[in-house]
């Protein structure tokens, strides 16, 4: 979280001038290769906020105080689940927590809320046990731990985590203690789940950010009225990323230091868990804040090897260490390789990093069309999804400063910023479409936890985001034209959410390819399904999807325009996705 509240805009603008400057294309230099399809112009879709008539009244506490405590601009996180399994997404949202600075009236606690599928939800934390009171919330992961078919929730959060386990009768047990993973004395950020050994079970990697403490809380910023700022991180040390492998049993393992992930310094905001290199085994990246970030591959032996320096993400092209905050991964261009989006706070850039497919990494943020368009904008969360069906990644960016006094530092950067949409043109080069999608998406407000999913069941991608100090947005996508697939995977000898599976869908001579991720965006968790746009291709040829068992399963009766569920070994299978009909 780099404050860089002394930096003049001068100083902006001469960052902006010397990266352009290089005119080398990680996307243009790939001109040999065939254009997959073209990309009609953008469709007229707009984000309405339905938060307020769906009944969504959660107010995230900023737990501010004239102390600047570094906890308090951090935000928390968000989450799309089924926790029920009635076909429908639920919402989870996750509190902060009281300070020894701080002392709320009422008791601060996370929500869950139920999709009641008329377009309204139901709170419904206090049946659930999910509410956390006491702890101070952060980030927020969802995964099936022990393949009961119930998703299970894991929540980061200063000095401890928790793992909350589904029963499957609509609650929730805190199983933190004998299942070994609470995190404790860390301040744990974001969370993931992947299945790193291929066992069939999911493990877990954790994000710790840095050795703060009330006691060695700084002050930065000038001494007097009102200038008081939030610390840059190079102020402290850094902690380490935890690794914890499940054993089968309800319990786990910690294998930070055998797996060697733990062997580096980090200052951990979010990460991303996907093959990388395409070689069968999910890999690791995290976005950093002011320190290098990291790129672990998997050796396939239950050790990963760190080639963040030589692969081109640890910094940006001209070798700057930002402030890492939101990650994601997707195909852009069309190429079968995963690039990787990470951003950064204002006067610095947010960056693409073209996936050359040999183990390293490009900076394409300029070449990509991107380059400084946001340079004013603090970017916190990032998630690429295909907004407008058009068979293209966007990009989505939640932003928010982190001085709530920013102007003080900063004439031209506001507190309180608003969404910001990256439109894929094709083959990865992007376009600023923001100021088309409507008032909704372009009120300011102090973006944090940043979550999509199609909650409606309709086939267009809804948005999520935990606001700092307010209540959260809850977007509705309106508008999308064209055509779509969504694939829920149910595996068998894999995992049972089928985390780590690598999806090829081919339709009308094109091609995309995906992978069921774990961890993206910041502090916060996805649809579990697996988005496919289609613009106006009508008819799918093949689906076909390698399981991380090695089991290989093509399809060529998938439906267009519907959810469906696909078992490993099996195929589609009956499930129940109901349509949302708002009242």
């Amino acid at each position: 979280m780099n404050v860089r509240f002394l930096r003049a805009t001068a100083v902006a603008v001469a960052i902006a001038v010397e990266l352009s400057a290089h005119g080398t294309s990680a996307f243009t230099q790939r001109t040999s290769k065939p254009v997959i399809h073209g990309t009609a112009p953008a469709p007229s879709v707009r984000f309405v906020d339905i938060h307020n008539s769906a009944g969504i009244h959660f107010v995230q506490d900023s737990t501010e105080t004239e102390e600047k405590y570094y906890l308090e601009t951090m935000g928390t996180g968000v989450a799309f689940l089924d926790y029920d399994q009635d076909g429908l997404l639920d919402i989870y949202l996750v509190q902060s927590g009281a300070t020894d600075a701080y002392k709320p009236a009422h008791p601060l606690r996370s929500a869950l809320y139920r999709n009641n599928g008329d377009g309204t939800f139901t709170d419904v934390t206090e049946k659930a046990h999910v509410g956390g009171e006491g702890h101070y919330g952060q980030g927020v992961a969802i995964g099936d731990f022990d393949n009961d078919g119930y998703p299970d929730i894991y929540v980061t959060g200063y000095g401890s985590a928790i793992l909350y386990h589904n029963n499957g009768d609509g609650t929730f047990t805190d199983v933190t203690a004998g299942a070994g993973v609470a995190d404790k004395e860390n301040w744990s950020t974001s969370a993931g789940w992947f299945d790193y050994d291929k066992d069939g079970w999911l493990d877990l990697v954790v994000t710790n950010y840095i050795d703060w403490s009330p006691k060695n809380n700084l002050w930065c910023g000038e001494h007097k009225p009102g200038y008081r700022s939030y610390c840059n991180p190079n102020n402290y040390r850094g902690q380490k990323t935890t690794l914890y492998h499940n054993n089968h049993d309800g319990t786990f393992t910690d294998v930070s230091e055998k797996s060697g992930v733990a062997k580096p310094e980090s200052k951990g905001m979010s990460m991303v868990l996907a093959d990388l290199n395409n070689d069968g085994w999910p890999d690791i990246a995290v976005a950093n804040d002011t320190w290098p970030n990291f790129l672990f591959e998997n050796n396939h032996d239950g050790t990963f090897n760190d080639v963040s320096l030589i692969s081109g993400l640890a910094a940006s092209e001209d070798g700057r260490y930002e402030a890492g905050m939101g990650i994601d991964a997707a195909d852009v261009d069309g190429d079968g390789n995963l690039d990787i989006y990470i951003t950064h706070l204002d006067f610095e850039l947010n960056r693409l990093y073209h996936n050359n497919g040999d183990g390293t990494f490009s900076d394409a943020t300029y070449s990509s069309g991107i380059g400084n368009k946001a340079i004013l904008l603090s970017g916190v969360a990032a998630k690429f999804m295909d907004y407008d069906n058009d068979g293209w990644p966007d990009i989505l960016q939640a932003n928010g400063a982190m001085l709530d006094n920013v102007q003080l530092y900063h004439s031209l950067v506001t507190y309180k910023e608003p969404l910001l949409m990256f439109r894929n043109l094709g083959r990865g080069k992007f376009e600023k479409v923001s100021d088309s999608l409507g008032p909704d998406f372009n009120r300011p407000m102090v973006g944090r936890g940043l979550a999509t999913a199609d909650f409606l069941n309709d086939g267009q991608v809804g948005i999520a985001v935990n606001c700092r100090g307010e209540e959260p947005l809850l977007l509705k996508n309106e508008g999308t034209p064209n055509h779509w697939a969504e694939i829920l995977l149910i595996g068998t000898k894999s995992n049972r959410d089928g985390t780590g599976s690598v999806l090829k869908l081919a339709t009308g001579g094109v091609t995309q390819v995906d992978q069921a991720k774990g961890g993206t965006s910041y502090m916060s968790a996805s649809d579990p399904r697996i988005h496919f746009g289609l613009g106006k291709r009508s008819r799918i040829d093949s689906l076909q999807i390698t399981w991380p068992s090695g089991q290989v399963d093509k399809l060529t009766n998938v439906p267009i325009d519907s959810i469906v569920a696909v078992k490993e070994g099996v195929g589609i299978v009956p499930h129940s996705f109901p349509k949302v009909k708002p009242r």
